[in-house]
């Protein structure tokens, strides 16, 4: 069915894709508005793949005509609710000589970290640019030179609210079914009203229900086979849309699902992120069966899923730029032997996350070498810009460039706008995910969300328990909209690397969780907790000594899912390093499987929810101490974390026992417990 899909919710200003599902390259599709609010003056392109900029809040309905029949997609556009903020800069700021640098190319989340679109002109001793941006803290990274060097990041914030948020629930009443939407302000904001919208593939309308409120009824009797009900909460800003779908069987039962909902089996995970190439030690090539010789390790650190950087045909030893989407790298193994990875894996109990990389290609694709030489059919294949705006130096053959993101040069994106380039990635999908349990999606952010919608349907479909991990940095909840189960969490991440360099207090841990619900993820977001991984520096080489234990510690006793780096409980000191085996910390080992396996035995450090407990410390480093609760409604737990260089003596309000579940050992001392990293003692 080539329908593009559920209603879209966006803001004025902010374009929305629309597109064919399932694409025939060689079909014909056409778009026309039917709607659009009064006064605006939107059109759209005559192409396969559109892109929808709204001019005024309202609500505007689009026609795709396709092989199969004519369908609808609505878009909900709101106020747009950006306001003009600066980024600055000063010379000292800069770590390298500026002195005759008299503009900088600007970059950040507001323009897709897209070289050569913003600059910023130097005045005296700065460098400003003005740019519109939502409520919120942001980033931007003002580059002097094109690999970074040198370069500065500054920061922003523009006052406001946040995105408020919502849960959908239904049930059977008499003779009708009930959707309730659960709303939830955001900080400091008004309490949100609810609009109801129904899906356009599905044979239910506003003519068959009620709407109350929060409250929408519709008689069973009225109800198709299958519907799908979408609310999106509004206040000052509107929130990410949650769906509910409901089924009516012949008997005249009624079932309902949630299906932007995570996976089950994810609440209780523990990942691991494996760096391929460099697993098996210094001396021994890695390639599958030599990971597959290894299982046997994850197995004693207890952990239920691998992470795997890419597995594909790959110039690099990353795996990022790839040639072959279609095959396994010549110097890891075929692709017999990578199967027979995953099911040694799976004999483990042991699931599989395969990275999916369909933002970009490797510059040596030959799809990409027939589009830069001319051929015809492989023209719309990549993203092309004016060769004014490309800041990477190279001498491209034509009058363009391709599009590519930072300075990524080496690896140009595809174009999601050419159906053969959508077709392409949805067959990458289609032979990788029988074989795993689930996608690590590199650059998601990169990619439309109209095409992750139709991916998490299609996969969805073959198995609802497939996992899709987004790599969204800086994070946006916009890619929880029926799109990914399970998100990076960079402001702990941030957060945590703040604290292991005493330039925030340990309580700042409480202001990273708060801030996902700034940015408007539900409360049943799933969100992954990390102190590395293989695009940052190792947590121990940047920060103090001896911070990394109660990081980690922070990672696996915080709501969320954590993920252990490969060598993070080793102590491998390069991101990318080699796996330490036979001179690993093996103390450090310990400690990560008593993470794992209390993690496992103790549901309270899985609840959802954490408080806050008072704490005071006999030192003068009291900030480098943080206290908090974790309860399943009967154990309760204090997690007490001491990011401090010496051991500190804390009493709790309320009392605890003295027997430190993590360490094994009775903490006590007469004035309270010591804490030299981390404890999880229970509450009284």
């Amino acid at each position: 069915m080539h329908h593009p899909g559920p209603p879209r919710f966006v803001q004025v200003g902010e374009s929305v894709e629309l597109a064919p599902r399932s694409p025939d390259p060689a079909a014909t599709f056409t778009w026309n508005i039917l709607d659009r609010p009064d006064g605006s003056q939107v059109t759209i392109e005559d192409s396969p793949v559109v892109h929808l900029t709204p001019d005024t809040p309202g609500t505007y309905r689009a026609e795709l005509n396709a092989p199969d029949g004519t369908h609808v997609q609505t878009v909900r556009a709101f106020p747009d609710p950006r306001r003009e903020a600066r980024f600055s800069v000063s010379t000292e700021d800069v770590d390298g000589d500026v002195d005759h640098v008299e503009s900088a190319t600007v970059i950040g989340k507001f323009n897709d970290f897209t070289m050569g679109i913003h600059q910023a002109e130097r005045n005296g001793d700065e460098w400003n640019i003005d740019v519109e941006l939502p409520p919120g803290d942001h980033e931007a990274i003002f580059t002097f030179g094109e690999e970074f060097d040198p370069f500065a990041t500054t920061t922003t914030v523009v006052e406001g609210p946040g995105r408020p948020r919502l849960h959908l629930d239904g049930r059977e009443e008499d003779d009708k079914v009930v959707v309730t939407a659960t709303t939830e302000s955001a900080p400091d904001s008004d309490n949100p009203a609810v609009e109801f919208y129904f899906d356009d593939r599905d044979a239910l309308g506003n003519d068959d229900v009620t709407i109350d409120g929060k409250e929408l009824r519709v008689p069973t009797g009225s109800l198709p086979e299958s519907a799908r009900v979408h609310a999106v909460p509004v206040a000052e800003r509107h929130g990410i849309a949650d769906t509910l779908l409901i089924q009516s069987e012949e008997t005249g039962a009624v079932s309902f699902d949630r299906p932007a909902d995570a996976p089950e089996w994810l609440r209780n995970a523990t990942l691991y992120e494996i760096f391929v190439r460099e697993f098996a030690g210094e001396t021994v090539d890695t390639t599958f069966e030599e990971i597959e010789r290894r299982v046997p390790y994850l197995e004693s650190l207890g952990v239920d899923a691998v992470w795997l950087t890419p597995v594909l045909e790959s110039p690099t030893r990353h795996g990022y730029h790839i040639t072959d989407f279609f095959d396994t790298a010549t110097d890891l193994g075929s692709r017999r032997e990578f199967e027979s990875l995953v099911e040694r894996l799976h004999a483990a109990g042991i699931k599989v996350l395969f990275d999916l990389v369909i933002n970009h290609t490797s510059r040596d694709h030959p799809n990409f070498q027939l589009h830069r030489a001319g051929v015809t059919e492989y023209a719309d294949h990549y993203e092309r810009i004016p060769a004014e705006q490309d800041m990477t130096g190279v001498d491209w053959a034509g009058d363009d460039a391709p599009g590519h993101y930072f300075s990524w040069k080496m690896i140009p994106n595809v174009n999601y706008d050419s159906l053969a380039v959508r077709a392409w990635m949805l067959d990458v999908l289609d032979e990788w995910a029988p074989l795993v349990d689930g996608f690590r999606c590199d650059v998601a952010w990169g990619v439309s969300h109209g095409f992750w919608k139709e991916a998490r349907e299609r996969l969805k479909s073959e198995d609802s328990d497939f996992l899709l991990l987004d790599e969204t940095v800086p994070r946006d909840a916009d890619f929880r909209e029926n799109e990914f189960d399970f998100h990076y969490d960079t402001d702990l991440y941030y957060t945590l690397r703040e604290i292991g360099n005493n330039e925030a207090p340990a309580t700042a841990i409480f202001d990273a969780l708060a801030a996902s619900q700034r940015h408007g993820y539900p409360d049943d977001a799933i969100h992954m907790r990390y102190v590395e991984n293989h695009d940052e520096d190792r947590y121990a080489t940047e920060c103090e000594e001896g911070t990394l234990r109660p990081a980690a510690a922070a990672t696996f006793t915080l709501p969320g899912v954590p993920m252990i780096y490969y060598g993070q409980e080793r102590g491998v000191p390069e991101d990318r390093g080699t796996m330490r085996w036979h001179d690993g910390d093996a103390k450090l080992t310990t400690f990560h499987r008593r993470l794992v396996e209390l993690r496992n035995e103790l549901s309270a450090l899985r609840s959802p929810t954490v408080d806050p407990i008072a704490y005071e410390t006999s030192e003068t480093d009291g900030e480098r101490v943080v206290a908090y609760e974790r309860t399943d409604g009967d154990t309760r737990l204090a997690v007490v974390l001491n990011f401090g260089a010496d051991p500190t003596t804390v009493t709790l309000d309320p009392a605890v026992d003295s027997e430190d579940l993590l360490s094994g050992t009775d903490i006590g001392n007469g004035n309270g417990i010591q804490v030299h990293d981390a404890a999880i003692l229970k509450l009284r």
